[in-house]
């Protein structure tokens, strides 16, 4: 008498369904272990990105340059300095939330020794002493050292609202903009972010800037992973299953 009897063929192959299912499966395992190791190169990115712009804040302050193009990965928040005059008469208040409250920096042309201009970002005033009238003896005139972190230009306005030069409205540090509209002439494509030292009056405030790097990567890696691993066990659970159902004697060893 033989030992089994043979299985109906709908019961010996397992459906075209069930064989798309494991695929997808595998598929998406595959996928979320690549997103997992994505992000674990993306966070040891974001750790050398973080120490090197702290690295660059806590430097000796540098010249500022004049006539080098600069950009974002080499230069932002670079410490610099830059001797000039101040053209209070062509400051520009861009709107700005910091932990003081809400108010405007204060963005004001710093003409240099070279010929050239560029912005300098004197701090924050609060709403109430938006017009230089009330704060005189912050408007510094002669010739004045400025150390701060150098900036990159905010193009075209803030991401809920457009600068609107025409009416004076501005949410962004838009420095092609600024430099236009108040009729600045040869301005160097960055501006600069004063630093802590008081201005007399104590207006503007200096030494604000925010330095975040949001740095979520850890908990992305951890995710994708924890999905591939839920996914790659409900592998293993139908396969196992779909043998147990179609080759009986052999999950019975």
């Amino acid at each position: 008498m033989p030992d089994s009897f043979p299985l109906p063929k709908d019961r010996r192959r397992p459906s075209v369904r069930l064989a798309m299912l494991c695929s997808l499966m595998l598929l998406s395992t595959a996928g979320f272990v690549a997103l997992g190791l994505w992000q674990v190169e993306r966070l040891s990115w974001k750790r050398d990105l973080i120490a090197l712009v702290d690295q660059r804040v806590h430097a000796e302050p540098a010249p500022a340059p004049t006539r080098r193009a600069v950009n974002a990965a080499d230069d932002e928040y670079r410490r610099i300095t830059a001797t000039g005059t101040l053209q209070n008469g062509k400051e520009t208040l861009v709107y700005a939330s910091t932990e003081l409250g809400p108010g405007f920096w204060v963005m004001t042309p710093l003409s240099l020794r070279d010929g050239r201009t560029v912005l300098i970002n004197r701090g924050f005033v609060p709403i109430d002493k938006r017009d230089p009238q009330t704060r005189p003896s912050g408007q510094l005139s002669g010739q004045v050292t400025i150390t701060g972190l150098m900036r990159m230009t905010e193009p075209k306005g803030s991401l809920l609202q457009s600068n609107d030069p025409a009416s004076g409205r501005w949410y962004s540090r838009d420095v092609a903009a600024i430099a236009a509209e108040k009729h600045v002439a040869d301005a160097a494509e960055y501006f600069i972010d004063a630093d802590n030292t008081p201005n007399p009056g104590g207006l503007p405030v200096g030494g604000l800037t925010r330095i975040v790097f949001p740095n979520n990567h850890l908990v992305y890696a951890i995710t994708w992973f924890g999905l591939a691993l839920m996914v790659a066990g409900l592998l293993a659970f139908v396969i196992r299953s779909e043998v147990r159902t179609h080759w009986p004697w052999q999950s019975s060893g």
